[in-house]
């Protein structure tokens, strides 16, 4: 019998809990300081044992996982050290930084159990074991940062495992992993929350700015609405990256201030068809750092009746919607009523479904 052990069962170590349960051959062990979150974790049947000592889980485990937030991974990584750990144990983590975490764990002796780093590349807008799932992963980017001497033999365990995710693996030296991260993830959250405070400076004395950033602004800042507690430890873990792209960043706002002082319509365009044509280039349903918005946009007739007729729709096909908005403000916003799904596979339905209707659907 293999024993998984997972401390910090939320979304992340939930749905990971999720992906293992049931499968021949392993127990998953759920750990928490609270036991309300125990006692949670059994009744939602999340894992098959769950505990609030730490050592009970992390002695018995042949995987430890800890899926905690990254300002609290090197409390854990400490007390682990502490354990007689089974020989042979894997202990891995999810934070979304991995070179601090790397760094610590090379001066802590693990015994016969071996570290490897690790960050699974997938999200919810929603939090906690309630969100969880065993689909999170499915198609995600998972990144592995063992470190160069270790075992291969590890690595080889640790990936057979994680198969049962049906993510895809990938190997990454931790610092890349932290500048690659900082660049498509941690920037433009820092981005996002500067550019909604700048936004809220300027309502402080004309409330219509609140009133009309309702609709495309509110969508493209949306990743500001981050957890503030969780965002403080993985900006402040990666802050030699973050404070080099911040500097590259401003010399990127220095190019267009020079393009519009002088006017240069050209540059302006040219920068706007350089990034057209990269974006293009991406992979539009890979699961990344940033989660996906399953969203899509409708121009409905103003007639009683019509939201309820479209949801009844839906319903009836068995298409989960997860959401629903009415814009006010159409700026940038191809549709007035937007539809949020919680996968791609529901929004794809629904784009079917509607067009069939002969609503006037956009993407």
């Amino acid at each position: 019998m293999t024993t998984v052990a997972i401390f910090g069962v939320g979304l992340i170590g939930g749905s990971l809990a999720l992906c293992f349960k049931g499968k021949p051959g392993i127990k998953v062990i759920g750990h928490s300081n609270r036991p309300s979150q125990v006692e949670k974790y059994m009744q939602r049947g999340v894992v098959d044992y769950a505990t609030t000592s730490m050592q009970e889980a992390a002695e018995q485990a042949d995987f430890i996982f800890i899926c905690v937030p990254v300002g609290n991974l090197e409390e854990y990584l400490v007390k682990l050290s502490g354990f007689q750990l089974k020989p042979g144990c894997i202990v891995t983590d999810a934070g979304s930084t991995k070179a601090s975490v790397m760094e610590r764990a090379r001066t802590l002796d693990f015994g016969h159990a071996t570290f490897i780093g690790g960050h699974p590349m997938a999200g919810s807008e929603r939090t906690g074991v309630e969100a969880a799932s065993s689909h999170l992963y499915e198609n995600a980017f998972y990144v592995l940062t063992p470190e160069v001497d270790t075992p291969v033999e590890a690595v080889d365990r640790l990936i057979e495992l994680l198969s049962h995710t049906k993510a895809n693996i990938v190997k990454v030296e931790s610092k890349e992993h932290d500048e690659i991260a900082g660049a498509i993830s941690h920037l433009p959250h820092i981005i996002a929350v500067s550019l909604v405070n700048q936004v809220r400076g300027y309502n402080e004395t004309n409330e219509l700015y609140e009133s009309l950033a309702a609709g495309g602004f509110r969508d493209i800042t949306r990743i500001a609405s981050g957890d503030p507690i969780i965002w403080r430890d993985i900006l402040i873990n990666n802050r030699k990256v973050l404070l080099e792209l911040l500097r590259d960043w401003g010399k990127e706002m220095e190019k267009f201030v020079t393009m519009l002082e002088a006017s240069d319509g050209e540059g302006i365009a040219e920068a706007f068809d350089a990034a057209g044509q990269f974006r293009s280039k991406m992979p539009e349903r890979r699961k990344g750092m940033i989660h996906s918005a399953f969203d899509c946009y409708v121009d409905i007739p103003d007639h009683p009746g019509i939201i309820g007729k479209i949801t009844s729709e839906l319903g009836n096909s068995l298409i989960n919607l997860s959401n629903i908005h009415i814009s006010e403000s159409r700026e940038d916003i191809p549709g007035i009523l937007r539809l949020s799904f919680r996968s791609q596979e529901y929004l794809d339905q629904a784009v079917v479904l509607l067009t069939a209707k002969g609503y006037d659907v956009h993407l």
